[in-house]
């Protein structure tokens, strides 16, 4: 016979002992029985199990006969499918609003090292030399357009406005307002948008709509000099197009996830200038405030899991996001 104590299986990296005792905390209040697995096979082992878990890997679900509710503790979920889901009826959700603070200062990072032409000081330097004169440019006056204006994008345009720039646009499927951008627009006004845009930054979740979405056509709609930082999913962007830009000097980029992802190693990016590559760092969990409010956000919902409503945090995976 089952034990009555639902069975709560966490395999996310948690050295702070404080988060798991978070966690043994809520645990106590809703009798829940929690697991902590140190690694892949114990996590697949426990998952068995499980009816509510906190993870990354999909193969989980797949070892989930009696799951309820996963959360995933990233914020895209395109590695996952309904058909992973050994019981069909279980609830998913990811930890949005996890990220904005990481991803919005590797953005910062990134627009700064391109505009202060840092990758040809570094080179400079490292030949020991001591050119003083390359031509750099600002945020403060620049242009600014967000294509997705949910958390990252609204932490990205909160960084963003206390460099004083120009105007910031964010793009979005819906083009509702957000207070912390000048104004949002539908994605079906992004040509005229792209015209007029010196920093450009992608936050976009992978679906059928967002695939190529900056393809050939848009890429030659920005300006000479303009910039394009990537930090959603390596599919909304055209690589080999963005290549053939960044090889005439045309624009410059900051790409921290591909179309492929490891970054083959016969890849020509690895080689290509004007290019600041990170292998898809942006949002990592090495960030101890990542951490904090990927199990803040859990326990928020698993206080409304617990009382019979749905996570805030609930996932389509129909539609991706």
């Amino acid at each position: 016979m089952r034990n009555v104590r639902k069975e709560t299986l966490i395999h996310v990296p948690l050295p702070d002992g404080e988060l798991r005792e978070m966690i043994l905390e809520a645990a106590r209040r809703h009798d829940l029985h929690v697991s902590f697995a140190g690694s892949e096979e114990e996590a697949l082992a426990l998952a068995e199990k499980a009816e509510i878990i906190l993870g990354q890997s999909p193969a989980l679900c797949r070892h989930a006969p009696h799951l309820e509710w996963m959360c995933t503790c990233s914020a895209g979920v395109d590695h996952f499918r309904r058909e992973d889901f050994l019981s069909r009826e279980a609830l998913f959700s990811n930890s949005s609003g996890a990220y904005g603070v990481t991803i919005s200062e590797h953005v910062i990072m990134s627009v700064l090292y391109l505009l202060r032409m840092q990758d040809r000081y570094s080179q400079i330097v490292k030949e020991r030399k001591w050119t003083r004169n390359l031509a750099v440019s600002s945020i403060r006056d620049s242009r600014i357009t967000l294509l997705g204006t949910g958390d990252i994008g609204s932490t990205c345009a909160r960084r963003f406005r206390g460099f004083e720039p120009q105007s910031i646009t964010g793009v979005s499927r819906r083009g509702h307002a957000c207070s912390d951008m000048d104004r949002v627009v539908r994605v079906e006004e992004i040509d005229e948008v792209l015209r007029n845009t010196d920093i450009l930054v992608l936050s976009l979740p992978a679906t059928s709509l967002t695939w190529h979405l900056l393809d050939r056509k848009r890429l030659g709609m920005l300006h000479d000099g303009a910039v394009i930082v990537n930090v959603g999913r390596g599919q909304s962007l055209d690589e080999g197009a963005m290549e053939e830009e960044l090889r005439k000097g045309r624009l410059r980029a900051a790409l921290d996830v591909f179309e492929e992802e490891p970054l083959p190693e016969k890849s020509s990016l690895w080689t290509c200038p004007n290019l600041l590559i990170t292998p898809h760092t942006a949002g990592n969990m090495t960030l101890p405030y990542t951490r904090r409010r990927i199990v803040e956000l859990f326990l928020e919902d698993l206080e409304r899991f617990m009382r019979g409503e749905k996570p805030l945090r609930l996932v389509d995976l129909g539609q991706g996001y």
